[in-house]
């Protein structure tokens, strides 16, 4: 799990937002809470208490963490740091929620981080609304925190469908 400093912090259900070098914004937190709960809902994860840690911040911020976690000294637009593997999920997901429940505490699935920069420069190269982008990064690293991947052809095909239903299901399009 990736360490943040914490300028703000606000908790909704199924999500730990955390503004680093970026404004706390109301539409940004309603947004997140719609999309990462219809993500539950559709892959079916009932528990209360696991959630998703999702940092907001700058490029340049975004920058630093991918030069020290991935290598690559450039911006990007989300990072995803997974509690687990695709497997994991996939093989013990019903003993991993089980034990989660039994825990007096939250567990987290794993963090998302996004640069609110590239999401702005993104919308409008593409030409759609902040908002579907943005939609589009969470449930991206929703799924990659699922252990998905768009490496290969087929895995990307599958990861693509997955983010697009849900979007689909928001009614938030291109």
């Amino acid at each position: 799990m990736c360490v943040l400093e914490r300028d703000d912090l606000v908790m909704v259900e199924n999500a730990e937002i955390i503004f680093d070098g970026v404004e706390e914004n109301e539409d940004y937190i309603l947004l997140i809470k719609r999309v990462i709960n219809k993500c539950f809902e559709e892959e079916n994860i009932n528990s209360k208490k696991i959630y998703i840690s999702i940092t907001l911040t700058t490029s340049e911020n975004i920058r630093m963490m991918n030069k020290k976690y991935r290598d690559i000294d450039r911006s990007t637009d989300v990072l995803s740091f997974p509690m687990f593997t695709r497997e994991e999920i996939k093989n013990n997901r019903k003993k991993i929620l089980e034990e989660v429940e039994e825990q007096n505490e939250q567990d987290v699935l794993g963090d998302i981080v996004i640069s609110i920069p590239q999401v702005y420069e993104q919308a409008q190269d593409f030409g759609h609304s902040f908002e579907r982008e943005l939609s589009y990064m969470i449930v991206h690293g929703f799924y990659h925190l699922m252990g998905y991947d768009h490496i290969e052809e087929e895995d990307k095909k599958e990861m693509r469908e997955k983010e697009e239903n849900i979007l689909s299901k928001l009614n938030i399009n291109r």
